[in-house]
């Protein structure tokens, strides 16, 4: 079963994360790398890191067409990333964002078949 994984930030998270010394910031990469090499035979895309929200256009349809900078949300996180994975089930996807070394909050969705 196909899922995407949404990496969720915080805005408590990237405060954190902002104010660590440099090795301290290469060594959360190092994790993150890590868990994507461990992980490789179940990711059917490595993912990306998205840009900061700032940069982000919304585009509401709903009846006319709204484009506005930024995302506009009411919460205060941001999706910072997202890859593909190719599990069993729900079950193995969850095993596996448990390990997740990064940001504190991850979007399990599955992929719809087309």
């Amino acid at each position: 079963m196909k899922y995407v994984l949404m990496f969720i930030e915080t805005e408590q998270f990237a405060k954190d994360f902002e104010a660590l010394e440099p090795a301290e910031k290469e060594d959360a990469y190092r994790r993150v790398y890590r868990w994507f090499d461990d992980h490789a035979d179940k990711i059917t895309n490595r993912g990306s890191k998205l840009q900061g929200a700032d940069t982000a256009t919304t585009v509401r349809l709903d009846g006319s067409v709204l484009t506005t900078d930024g995302p506009f949300i009411e919460g205060k996180e941001v999706i910072s990333g997202f890859t593909e994975i190719e599990v069993a089930d729900l079950d193995e996807a969850l095993r596996m964002v448990k390990t997740w070394p990064a940001c504190p909050v991850i979007e399990i969705r599955p992929v719809a078949e087309m």
